[in-house]
């Protein structure tokens, strides 16, 4: 151990500390004095030294990535270390290129403050709502992880969502789904089917796609939702979660009418190659043009929802059968057509109605009461 002192040329000293380590490796600091005189200056380098030996010395602050350098990083090892979905993934990529990146890049991890998340807000102020807490999620979810793995001491801002107004899905009603199968059967069976397994089946385009003979069994009725397409990847459902639905007689009809061997898919071309989510987009665009309702392949999941709810099914069936994992989201997706808003309405019609047997009856009553009461007094009167 040792600690010198060297005058600098324009004043003042410098201390020079040297010492061994607890593990054998030596230690040396040189820093400036506090100090003018150099006895002040020999007496602080003996204090320091005795609290670099008791504390150790400093440790050097890890100084926090910039999000730019951890965007990378976080896809790689959170994103695809966890096998999220290709979906997921490509979303949270597509987020941080086009949104985070360019806003927020050159920005420390510790240095998004809130200030800095609502120039991002007004950054986005032409996105929709919930396009805009997407990118929020998406910057939340990767500081989180910036505090697990120790890179920032904590989150260094808070991230409060938009509101988001709830909208209703659109969906066909019962003579617009019919035009549509018969404009579908028009072009030909695989645009058919498509329309029947969204539209009596629930499936989503990824999940129709994806449909496998060996997931259909026609002696039961059922179809076994195992599998959804994402750019030609096989994946499982959204949520994870597999299903099974009971297939209608006009599903099973037009499966077993339409079966075939060149594929394994159901849903191929005449080579066998299957059909691509956007192949299946646009054959449904094409019937919905032709048969004069809003167009979409999403639309179809929505009326089936619609039709049995309207058709008195309870929400949590409809949920089984859809793949909902909130309640919440068969409820956004269920709607009634003005057909039954008006039976609805009716049922104070017949409210009325009974209401007026009520009064019937109640003076039938009253009159009762009042015969008894007169009776009574002539009893009373003579007495």
């Amino acid at each position: 151990m040792s600690v010198k002192v060297r005058p600098y040329r324009n004043g003042g000293w410098e201390v020079d500390i040297q010492f061994r380590l607890p593990d054998g490796k030596r230690y040396r600091q040189r820093c400036r004095a506090p100090v003018e005189t150099k006895t002040g200056a020999v007496r602080w380098g003996q204090d320091r030294e005795r609290h670099l030996l008791q504390h150790g010395p400093e440790q050097k602050k890890k100084e926090a990535p910039t999000l730019k350098e951890f965007a990378p990083k976080f896809l790689e090892n959170y994103a695809k270390a966890d096998r999220h979905k290709p979906s997921g993934t490509a979303s949270k990529e597509s987020i941080l290129r086009i949104h985070l990146v360019p806003v927020l890049g050159g920005q420390k991890l510790d240095a998004i403050t809130n200030a800095k998340v609502q120039q991002l807000k007004l950054h986005l102020h032409d996105k929709s709502p919930k396009t805009v807490n997407n990118v929020l999620a998406t910057l939340s979810v990767l500081l989180k992880t910036a505090v697990e793995w120790e890179l920032i001491k904590q989150l260094p801002c808070a991230i409060r969502l938009l509101p988001v107004e709830r909208q209703d899905a659109a969906f066909h009603d019962f003579d617009a789904y019919e035009r549509l199968l018969d404009a579908a059967r028009s072009i030909d069976w695989r645009t058919y089917v498509i329309a029947l397994l969204g539209g009596e089946g629930g499936l989503r385009v990824g999940e129709i796609v994806a449909l496998e003979w060996a997931d259909i069994d026609l002696e039961r009725r059922q179809i076994s939702v195992r599998h959804s397409d994402w750019r030609g990847q096989l994946t499982s459902p959204k949520n994870g979660r597999g299903r099974f639905v009971a297939m209608t007689e006009r599903v099973a009809t037009a499966l077993r009418k339409h079966r075939h061997l060149r594929s394994s898919r159901v849903l191929c071309l005449d080579d066998g190659k299957p059909i691509t989510r956007q192949g299946a987009w646009s054959r449904v665009r094409y019937a919905a043009i032709r048969a004069n309702v809003p167009t979409g392949v999403h639309i179809l999941r929505h009326t089936f929802c619609s039709h049995l709810v309207m058709r008195g099914a309870a929400m949590r069936a409809v949920q089984e059968l859809v793949g909902h994992q909130d309640l919440t989201m068969t409820q956004r997706y269920s709607h009634l057509s003005p057909a039954a808003l008006v039976d609805t309405i009716r049922l104070l019609e017949s409210r009325v109605a009974e209401s007026g047997r009520g009064e019937i009856l109640e003076t039938a009553e009253n009159g009762a009461r009042n015969s008894v009461g007169v009776g009574r007094g002539r009893t009373k009167g003579p007495a």
